[in-house]
């Protein structure tokens, strides 16, 4: 079943998903996949405005559109996806942030740019899948990183040792900057299973590990899930 946002939900004249193993791109957001921008993610903060279906895009982690019937995706495996809608459901955006993209400053990036024709406070956010502080072992210079150029409480970056939560970073960040409200929707890419036991997402970490074990461990190139948005067409 594909994750969904129960705040986004709410917003009629969207449509929205977060994908899986199983469903890589949401099946309610399928039919719609020839419109998405293209695009190469490079963990940085560029925001691209889409005005139209397939637009180049060229390197970019964040999108933002007013235009009806053009699919606004990113692609992750352990990095947080996120979408953003404005409560009228009249403007969309998605954001890929991992590490660098969170302490770079990617979310503030997207504010910025729903500042150029509203305000925050009337945009509702939903925190996707991805690699939890349960699984998110990281080195502690990347702790210390954090520590030093986030400002956020240090239980808040890293509540156990050597361990990141990005999505507690991500909120933190996106109420700061006085969104309406923030939802978190799936599990930890890295640990979360389906009822048969399998695994519910794709996951570099994961799959690092498993061939760190066994080097014929098949690799996940192109498997990525992708979550998106779209205001549908009238």
């Amino acid at each position: 079943m594909t994750d969904i946002s129960a705040l986004i939900s709410q917003i009629a004249g969207i449509r929205h998903g977060f994908g899986s193993k199983r469903a890589l791109i949401p099946e309610v957001l399928a039919e719609f996949e020839p419109t998405r921008p293209q695009k190469k993610q490079v963990h940085g903060t560029r925001i691209v405005d889409i005005s139209h279906p397939a637009q180049p895009c060229g390197e970019a982690d964040g999108f933002y559109t007013s235009q009806p019937g053009i699919l606004l995706t990113v692609f992750s495996a352990d990095c947080l996806p996120l979408i953003f809608s404005r409560q009228d459901g009249r403007r969309v955006g998605v954001v890929h942030a991992g590490w660098r993209g969170l302490k770079a400053g990617i979310i503030e990036k997207m504010a910025e740019r729903i500042h150029q024709d509203g305000i925050v406070e009337d945009w509702l956010v939903s925190i996707g899948p991805a690699a939890r502080a349960c699984c998110y072992e990281v080195s502690q210079e990347l702790v210390d990183e954090f520590l030093r150029d986030v400002d956020l409480p240090p239980a808040l970056i890293s509540p156990s040792p050597r361990h990141l939560d990005l999505a507690a970073i991500a909120q933190a960040k996106l109420e700061r900057l006085g969104f309406a409200a923030i939802d978190h929707a799936g599990g930890c890419t890295i640990c979360s299973t389906v009822q048969d036991g399998s695994f519910k997402y794709t996951s570099f970490r994961r799959n690092s590990h498993q061939r760190a074990k066994d080097p014929t461990h098949p690799g996940i190139s192109g498997r990525n899930q992708q979550s998106g948005i779209i205001i549908l067409p009238e």
